[in-house]
């Protein structure tokens, strides 16, 4: 066990971050579980410890006696240089046991740039960073999430990847282990697994290259290794389980409130959006569901903050019913509920409304982009029109602050479609002077933000290129100088971190050398503007003789062969070739709600119906 020393924790900037003991923490006798599992966070506490999905799955796998689940976060730097001085090893923070005495490290991948993240947690620990090198007596390493849909730069890092929702898969692979466990056969387990469907061993392939560095084949070494992975989704979202005893940090966290999941997957269609693809079909979870999850999750926690998450929470089919209960039931303890960002074509002024009855929070509307050419092409399917009337309707009704999210670098974009954020942004701003001063409140500030756009995998802009770096430089000046309103904050990204997520959101194995370089070099929290270097992933990628323009920058063709092409969502690829060309033409696909538009879930994965409603369990 590891001895965290009072002198130690008074020199770092957040000791909360590595002490562990929060309420609700689960205590197990490590010494009467057969598997000892480590949930690794590759990033600081206080992200980590709003993410729903480790929450979830540390509530699934210490609900099995065999198993105790413990959590890790990326220690800061200033906790790193003291644990390597004093010969600290990282470890979880339930025992303070090091990694390095665990059976499995479990790594959620949720953003490419907290990939050396990994490494330098796993090199902390005295663990072996490569897989290959790894020996039989160290923990095998393995991960998910939504990055895990292309697993490949990982690919000699992590022993096995789970595709698509955890809750499910993880039971089977650690039924699996228990078998095989303190037997010295990781590769016997890595084999049987990898027929476990929502598992890939990526040892369990080879990969061939042509001569233009396009893949020539994808396959696996053994006959009986399957040569699609197809993902893994839980089918009843009704009746899956969920934690009630949600953790309570003790240093303020990213979001630190109730979080209540009321569905899955989304409906919309957005083009530009991943998350859209691999989580369909959409299941939801019903109001008295959710009603009885709140009522539990805040009597263990003793928060007064309850927010609704998904993708696009506004499409919750009986959302004016679920937000009009839960203010009703928790109005006389002052439990305020937040929603996250609104689609502004389902805004409701009622629900608006309501929500500031007990708290004010703030209202952030998605635009994505500032034409509605721009729109059309990405499939968002909002009018100026709607998004000036939703403005209005906050502004009447109290709102003074609101922030829009805007996308810049999409494909098939030009100089006046970037022009007009500006323009959109100065609009909303007039929409506060329409409502009379006696109604609307002082103080408006309309904070516009753009972020640059990632090509991601099973998306309709696959293919694209990522818009080039002088490029996204001269649009954002375009926004800037185009914004006419004192009233509009303007906060933009001009970073080549989004640079490198794209190497990395479509790279293939040989990437997985350049994250290794890079890390030797020194590079770890790539995702804050501090500690990122650019320069440093230059020399990685020159060493390494891997030019980034190559998988960044590069349009590809329908035909070739993409390092994810193995995995099957259950979306058509034909269908995301078709949405693709429907973008070029600026035609619009309907939300599935209204009918099928053909995507193939339906038919590919008949476990689950297309679309599974609140209104309809």
């Amino acid at each position: 066990m590891n001895r965290i020393t009072d002198d130690i924790l008074y020199k770092v900037e957040k000791p909360a971050r590595y002490i562990g003991g929060e309420l609700n923490s689960v205590y197990k006798d490590k010494e009467k579980v057969d598997i000892r599992f480590a949930f690794c966070f590759p990033d600081v506490y206080e992200v980590g410890m709003s993410h729903l999905g480790s929450r979830i799955l540390y509530h699934v796998l210490n609900s099995r006696e065999d198993t105790y689940c413990e959590r890790a976060y990326a220690p800061w730097p200033d906790m790193e240089n003291l644990m390597r001085e004093n010969d600290i090893s990282l470890y979880a923070l339930e025992t303070k046991d090091s990694l390095k005495e665990f059976d499995i490290l479990g790594f959620t991948l949720q953003y490419e740039m907290s990939y050396t993240n990994i490494l330098n947690m796993l090199d902390m620990a005295g663990i072996t960073v490569r897989a290959s090198e790894r020996g039989e007596d160290e923990p095998i390493v393995m991960a998910g999430g939504p990055c895990a849909y292309n697993p490949e730069p990982l690919y000699d890092i992590v022993d096995f990847f789970e595709i698509g929702e955890g809750e499910e898969i993880m039971n089977d692979v650690l039924d699996v282990y228990k078998k095989y466990k303190g037997k010295g056969q990781k590769k016997e387990f890595l084999r049987e697994i990898s027929k476990i469907r929502g598992v890939y061993v990526p040892s369990l392939y080879e990969v061939t290259y042509n001569e233009d560095n396009t893949i020539k084949e994808f396959k696996p070494k053994y006959d009986d290794v399957p040569s699609v992975v197809k993902k893994r989704f839980i089918t009843d979202y009704d009746k899956v389980s969920y934690p009630e005893n949600l953790i309570v940090p003790y240093t303020e966290i990213v979001h630190d409130r109730v979080i209540l999941e009321t569905f899955r997957g989304c409906t919309n269609g957005c083009r530009f959006c991943q998350a859209g693809m691999i989580y369909r079909p959409v299941r939801e979870k019903s109001t008295e569901t959710l009603i009885e999850q709140a009522d539990k999750i805040l009597k263990a926690t003793g928060y007064n903050e309850i927010s609704l998450s998904s993708l696009s929470i506004c499409d919750y089919s009986d959302i004016k019913n679920l937000v009009f209960s839960l203010i009703e039931k928790y109005k006389e303890d002052n439990v305020s509920v937040s929603l996250p960002s609104i689609r502004i074509d389902a805004f409701s002024v009622d629900l608006i409304k309501e929500i500031q009855k007990v708290r004010k929070t703030g209202l952030t509307f998605a635009p994505e982009a500032g034409s509605q050419r721009m729109r059309d092409i990405i499939n968002k399917g909002v009018t100026e029109e709607r998004v000036l009337e939703a403005a209005k309707s906050a502004f009447e009704s109290g709102w003074s602050t609101i922030k829009l999210y805007f996308m810049i670098g999409l494909p098939y974009e030009t100089l006046e479609d970037v022009e007009g954020i500006a323009k959109l942004s100065d609009k909303v701003v007039e929409q506060y002077f329409t409502v009379p001063k006696n109604v609307r409140n002082r103080g408006l500030r309309v904070t516009a933000s753009t972020s640059i756009f990632v090509p991601k995998p099973f998306t309709p802009f696959q293919w694209a290129p990522q818009s080039r770096m002088e490029e996204v430089g001269e649009k954002i000046k375009a926004v800037k100088y185009a914004i006419k309103s004192k009233a509009v904050v303007y906060n933009y990204h001009e970073s080549l971190v989004s640079y490198m997520e794209a190497i990395f959101a479509r790279g293939d194995r040989r990437i997985c050398d350049v994250l290794i370089k890079a890390f030797e070099k020194g590079a770890k929290f790539d995702g804050w503007s501090e500690y990122f270097s650019f320069e440093r992933w230059q020399e990685a990628m020159k060493e390494c003789g891997v030019d980034g323009e190559f998988y960044a920058y590069r349009d590809r063709d329908y035909k070739e062969v993409l390092p994810w092409d193995f995995i099957d969502i259950g979306v058509n690829k034909a269908y995301l070739i078709k949405e693709n060309e429907k973008a070029k033409n600026e035609e619009l696909t309907q939300n599935c709600r209204l009918g099928c538009t053909g995507c193939g879930v339906n038919v590919n994965f008949k476990e689950g119906k297309c679309f599974e409603g609140a209104l309809s369990n």
